[in-house]
């Protein structure tokens, strides 16, 4: 890959969806990519449809735990090999599939992990202050919003 010349072509997008990966793993894998000559690489996480083919409604706990451990990685990594998080929304698993998890009910998962991502983590002043943006009453994150 050095040799190549890719690595100053393109940079990496590293994908995980779940909510408990091994954040060593990630770590080691970016190590890997600047020793291959990749200065920068990318995240993607998913703030909503990665969790079922079906699902109708979004555990915004999932996603949240999914973008905290997405700030570990960072923290954990050299500082300047970060480029950006693409905060995915899949609404589909495949064409033949039905739509997942409208963006309607996400928006306050959306709200989250955007928020925990600007904040550095999630906190009681982050979940008031999606509520306050949302103009809710009850966030909540870890059973299905009613």
């Amino acid at each position: 890959l050095l040799e190549s010349g890719v690595p100053q072509l393109v940079q990496p997008m590293i994908w995980d969806y779940a909510a408990d990966f091994d954040v060593e793993d990630k770590v080691r894998l970016i190590e890997k990519y600047r020793r291959c000559g990749f200065s920068k690489v990318w995240f993607a996480s998913a703030f909503k449809g990665a969790t079922g083919a079906n699902q109708s409604l979004t555990l915004i706990g999932h996603h949240l735990k999914n973008h905290l451990q997405w700030l570990e990685v960072a923290r954990s990594s050299p500082a300047d090999v970060l480029e950006g998080i693409a905060l995915t929304g899949w609404q589909r698993y495949d064409h033949f599939s039905v739509l997942c998890e409208l963006l309607p009910v996400a928006m306050p998962s959306l709200a989250v992990c955007l928020q925990a991502l600007k904040n550095g983590g999630y906190s009681e002043k982050v979940k008031e202050n999606v509520e306050k943006l949302l103009g809710m009453s009850n966030l909540e994150t870890e059973t299905f919003m009613r």
